[in-house]
């Protein structure tokens, strides 16, 4: 992406899990392994310490390395958009000040959760952000499920016009709401999904990708998903959508990530561990999981 110009970001963009070590702490050697294999696998670009990345357990230090050992191991080969999103307007600052000095490509901001910001407050907070940092281009993203605040379209298309702010992640899964973005947004501006479920409807509508959890076991077929459901063939992007369905039924049988990093590590790709609040997946529910795994051939 580099230059708030540069050619608009498409494709799939993986919502990478943070390996852990089992004692909690961030496993650096496994991260980069992962990064080496979304790149083999054809992954658009890799965002990290979002959600899935568990950004609400990291420390400020360790939010600021992953970000720095993401976009060292990348080495341009994909670009890195950086999780700097806070419930706190000078923080999500900071945070992506870090990620612009190291090198990240984008930064993804998320509608600040907890404090229940207004929608004149919501404005505010993204329009200092862009301000202070929109040599950094800044996809905004909208997570009601998780903020308790929504961010509504006309506060998007008010946000559209701020010089920086190139973007939305719409988790919403409402397919009108992304179908109103998609009508109204000025040239330029980006909408992704960010819910795997509903992606290929949106990127079908003229959606330019979708920030995605099943990526983290499903790379290769994700990123097949993505080109076509972009260059409108339905046909294809459905048949890979029937495939992948299982895998997008079970993130939710837990609170995200604890399903994708129970898969992950039964992949072999990384270990299991969470951090508290995060708990490791029921045992009940790891037959499931393994069931969908298998359903879409990733085992």
């Amino acid at each position: 992406m580099g230059h708030p110009s540069a050619t608009q970001l498409t494709g799939s963009i993986v919502a990478l899990a943070t390996p852990l070590h089992d004692d909690g702490s961030v496993d650096y050697p496994a991260l980069r392994k992962l990064i080496d294999w979304h790149v083999a696998e054809g992954t658009d670009c890799i965002g990290v310490v979002g959600t899935t990345g568990e950004s609400p357990t990291v420390s400020v230090q360790e939010h600021c390395e992953i970000i720095r050992v993401s976009v060292e191991q990348a080495n341009k080969r994909v670009p890195i958009m950086a999780g700097c999103g806070a419930n706190s307007t000078a923080e999500a600052i900071e945070l992506a000040k870090f990620a612009k000095s190291v090198g990240a490509d984008s930064q993804l901001q998320v509608v600040p959760y907890y404090n229940k910001p207004t929608q004149e407050g919501q404005y505010q907070h993204f329009k200092a952000i862009a301000e202070a940092t929109g040599d950094l281009p800044l996809v905004l993203y909208s997570v009601p499920g998780r903020t308790v605040v929504d961010l509504q379209v006309d506060t998007v298309l008010r946000l559209a016009q701020i010089p920086g702010i190139v973007g939305i992640k719409e988790a919403s899964a409402n397919l009108e709401r992304a179908q109103w973005l998609l009508r109204e947004r000025p040239q330029g501006f980006a909408v992704y999904s960010g819910d795997d479920g509903s992606a290929v409807a949106l990127m079908l509508c003229g959606g330019q990708g979708n920030i995605s959890v099943t990526a983290n076991v499903a790379p290769r077929l994700m990123h097949q998903l993505c080109v076509a459901a972009i260059a409108g063939d339905c046909k294809t992007a459905m048949a890979l959508q029937f495939k992948l369905m299982p895998f997008h039924k079970v993130q939710g049988i837990e609170s995200n990530p604890i399903p994708v990093k129970w898969a992950m590590a039964r992949m072999g790709l990384c270990g299991g561990a969470l951090r508290l609040p995060m708990t490791p997946l029921s045992k009940n529910l790891e037959s499931l999981v393994e069931d969908a795994l298998r359903q879409c051939g990733l085992i």
